[in-house]
């Protein structure tokens, strides 16, 4: 039940639904969705950590970069299953199709210049 319910709150949420279905098949930087959702870093983070506690994204560091992707193959299959219903649920959605044009012209920017999230860049 403990996962069901991690799952379920990191889903209610209209920005990790954003977050979620912006990782479809790729991985951005926590600088991108700063400035997808125009969010506070802090705000954003705490958004993307509740998604990885829920195990429905994945993350690692380079420097002093933070790289988030959607779970991978090998999740349990709640995870599987709830970024299926909400690829189902949301991929026609009009805010969804705004997300997707906007990361599109954030992943042509050089990672460097969307460092606006890192104080020490």
């Amino acid at each position: 039940m403990r996962d069901f319910i991690a799952i379920s709150k990191a889903l209610s949420d209209p920005a990790r639904l954003r977050v979620l279905l912006a990782l479809r098949d790729r991985e951005l930087c926590l600088c991108h969705f700063v400035a997808l959702l125009e969010l506070a870093p802090s705000t954003v983070s705490k958004h993307l950590d509740l998604l990885y506690q829920a195990g429905l994204v994945q993350r690692r560091r380079e420097g002093r970069w933070r790289y988030f992707k959607r779970a991978a193959g090998d999740a349990p299959s709640a995870v599987l299953g709830a970024i299926e219903w909400v690829n189902a649920s949301l991929c026609e959605d009009p805010q969804m199709r705004r997300d997707e044009r906007r990361i599109n012209e954030l992943l042509s920017a050089d990672v460097t210049e969307l460092t606006c999230c890192y104080k020490g860049a």
